[in-house]
């Protein structure tokens, strides 16, 4: 919000002091990672992805993309090495084909996604660098997914352009590299939520800090992995809750705040987040955050 939302999940390696991981990848799995469906519906949709498809996912996470890939008929691979929590989470969907039930509340579902559909192959989970999911017996990937949205850590794009530049070699030539970002501030009303992350992760402004996402963010990314940019898109991902608790603990678990977390404490980043979310709960206690997120289409030259 992530992923993306949403560079996210710090459930990783590296996360701030304090944090339960294993409670911050089910609080992603089952609040936040679904705010993103409507991007993945997309990306799918515009691409057709099915039954030739033979899909790569970097920085799996908990894999709902994944997921919902496999519904299509995809052969999917998910690559992540930074939460041992989520990659077991996604073994755990991919091996029985339905995502895990989420809190009741107003965000969006992710129907379609019980993988009623025949599949390519069987599903691939691997732990590590992209590289680690080399198979020399089947075709190069023709889809390559990087979800988890970049332009809202310092740092991102950069360690994004690392990751494509492992994970190219592996696609066919002119396979699609889908990259995700948020969209303009100015349409996204989670940005003045986590600015609280910005105010509060100084004099921390450095790697793993928030940032305003930046209009060529993911054409800057392109540009540099070599990769040929084949089209954009903007897709509407409001963020909902059932209420300011499950808000809370479902932004904590984007890995957006540890900056902050870390220069503070866990109580005060709860306390003004909660202040924050203030003028966006309703009046039966949901919270909602109407965002926008953008994607781009590349291709491998």
């Amino acid at each position: 919000m992530t992923p993306t939302l949403v560079r996210q999940h710090s459930s990783h390696a590296g996360a701030a002091p304090h944090v339960d991981r294993r409670a911050r990848a089910r609080d992603w799995s089952e609040i936040q990672e679904r705010m993103l469906v409507p991007l993945y519906e997309a990306v799918y949709e515009r691409l057709d992805v099915g039954g030739d498809t033979r899909m790569l996912g970097l920085g799996c996470g908990s894999g709902l993309a994944l997921l919902m890939a496999a519904a299509r008929g995809a052969a999917v691979t998910g690559v992540d090495s930074r939460s041992p929590e989520l990659l077991a989470l996604s073994r755990r969907r991919l091996a029985t084909g339905t995502p895990e039930e989420p809190e009741a509340s107003e965000g969006p579902r992710s129907p379609g996604t019980g993988g009623t559909r025949a599949r390519a192959g069987a599903p691939r989970i691997v732990d590590g660098p992209p590289e680690n999911a080399a198979d020399p017996t089947a075709p190069a990937f023709t889809l390559v997914t990087a979800f988890e949205p970049t332009g809202c850590l310092a740092g991102d794009a950069e360690g994004l352009g690392a990751l494509l530049a492992r994970a190219t070699p592996l696609a066919a030539r002119g396979a699609a590299v889908v990259l995700a970002g948020w969209g303009p501030p100015e349409r996204c009303a989670t940005t003045s939520v986590l600015r609280v992350a910005a105010k509060l992760s100084d004099p921390l402004r450095a790697t793993g800090s928030w940032r305003p996402a930046l209009r060529d963010d993911l054409e800057e990314v392109a540009q540099r992995a070599g990769l040929r940019p084949d089209g954009s898109g903007r897709v509407a991902c409001p963020f909902g809750y059932a209420d300011t608790g499950s808000a809370v603990r479902g932004l904590l678990s984007t890995g957006l705040f540890d900056a902050a977390v870390e220069a503070t404490d866990p109580e005060q980043v709860d306390k003004e987040l909660t202040e924050a979310l203030h003028p966006h709960q309703r009046p039966d206690g949901t919270v909602w955050m109407p965002n926008v997120f953008r994607y781009l289409i590349a291709r491998v030259p």
